[in-house]
């Protein structure tokens, strides 16, 4: 389907007042969102446009995945055992793993990510940078109807997978951005590994080519307590404060996880306008210590950027971002015993309108309105955790749903799953050919 469509139902629209429209209706016309309002004024304006939704159905932004690895962990999806810490999770499995894949693994393992986040209702992603072949992810991404940012791998550390010589990553972070121009479906993004494995000058580097070519740019830092010891061990100071020195901080920055800061990193954050990808289910997971040491909450109600993000298929497993407003939401409020201290429609924001913001796409996506690009959610609003319905949608959808209540979702105007089933892809073999490679991988880390 593609031209008009209309999409009928209960809007929740995410915009400046945050309005409900009860009998309304969304418009797309070639992609883009040409009206938000009453259903009975929509069908009269577009008489002609292909229906979606109804009575029975809430219609809500596309949701918001600001950190999720797309390619490695998803050909063995839980099999990383929960009895060793994240480093050996990492560098004994998924390091691994990601040298062994081929061209063909980096095509089938995007597949089958962005299948799963679009029947979730994620319509954008930002890829955590441990892509090998870009080329190949962003057919996937694009046949399937995500939108997405992505990147290549990014570190100049010595005997690893993908890394090489400062001034080589640094021109293949240019390459990527050739291959991939801001603005499209996919665009490319400036991505390093980040922790402490990069040198000074490919984090500078990086931070400058980000800001050269208006790029988004991100890294994994501070998820557990080693980033920020082996900064003091190396510099004196700890990771932000670090990168505060280089310059590196701003609004092209986001941090996946930065869940280890001090108060004067936290400052930093909010003052520089960097964001912040949270991963609350991976931290749980993985045992990091989120709750004793987040400041995740207090860098959102003290104005910085926030998002959220789901990782990787060995860390928070499921790529639903509903699972993980509603986490967040109830670990801060528990965390504080302040029932102020966050809300599900702060919860619902971060899923949509303020993570689009987060990760620079908020002039474009997050929220139902004139002008922005048509990325729409259709949940059935008839599915027993939505029965009956009440009184407060977006408190009903982050505390009592989730993916599954996903019925239809258009990215960019396109129908990307209708019926709950994705309508883009032929999903059978791909799943077939996961099941294979599986067992081959598996066998390249010892494991029967």
């Amino acid at each position: 389907m593609s031209g008009e469509l209309l999409i009928r139902g209960e809007i929740v629209t995410m915009d400046e007042s945050r309005r409900v429209i009860s009998d309304g209706a969304v418009v797309s016309v070639d992609g883009r969102i040409d009206f938000v309002g009453d259903g009975t004024e929509a069908v009269d304006r577009h008489p002609s446009a292909t229906v979606l939704g109804g009575p029975s159905s809430i219609v809500t932004p596309g949701l918001i995945n600001a950190h999720q690895h797309l390619t490695g962990d998803r050909l063995i999806r839980s099999c990383i055992p929960e009895d060793i810490d994240s480093d050996e999770a990492i560098f004994s499995w998924a390091v691994p793993v990601h040298a062994e894949h081929t061209a063909d693994d980096d095509e089938l393992a995007a597949t089958l990510g962005a299948a799963e986040a679009v029947l979730n209702g994620v319509t954008t992603i930002i890829e955590a940078g441990t892509v090998a072949r870009v080329d190949r992810v962003a057919d996937a991404l694009r046949n399937v109807g995500l939108r997405a940012r992505i990147g290549r791998w990014g570190w100049d550390v010595d005997d690893a997978p993908h890394a090489a010589p400062t001034e080589e990553v640094l021109d293949r972070q240019r390459e990527v951005l050739d291959l991939l121009p801001a603005g499209g479906l996919v665009e490319g993004g400036v991505t390093l590994v980040g922790h402490d494995l990069m040198s000074d000058a490919l984090v500078s580097g990086a931070a400058d080519l980000a800001r050269e070519r208006g790029a988004g740019m991100t890294m994994h830092i501070s998820p557990h307590r080693r980033d920020p010891q082996s900064y003091l061990d190396r510099v004196g100071v700890r990771p932000i404060v670090h990168f505060d020195r280089l310059g590196v901080l701003g609004r092209h920055l986001l941090l996946a996880h930065a869940v280890h800061l001090d108060t004067a990193e936290a400052e930093l954050i909010v003052r520089s306008e960097s964001a912040v990808a949270t991963c609350p289910w991976a931290y749980l997971r993985l045992a990091q210590g989120f709750q004793a040491n987040h400041r995740h909450d207090w860098i959102r109600s003290n104005g910085g950027r926030l998002a959220l993000g789901t990782d990787s298929e060995n860390a928070g497993d499921a790529i639903d971002i509903l699972r993980v407003a509603s986490l967040l939401v109830g670990m801060i409020r528990d965390r504080s015993e302040d029932h102020l201290s966050m809300t599900s429609a702060d919860g619902f924001a971060l899923a949509t309108v303020d993570g689009a913001e987060a990760v620079g796409l908020g002039g474009t996506v997050g929220s139902l309105e004139v002008g922005k690009r048509a990325d729409i959610v259709i949940h059935d609003a008839t599915r027993l955790e939505l029965t009956p319905r009440g009184t407060d949608l977006v408190r009903q959808l982050v505390w009592a749903s989730d993916g599954r209540s996903v019925v239809d979702v258009v990215v960019d105007g396109r129908v990307v799953v209708r019926d709950r089933r994705v309508v883009t892809v032929d999903l059978a073999p791909v799943a077939e050919a996961a099941v294979e490679r599986q067992r081959f991988m598996l066998s390249r880390v010892g494991q029967p």
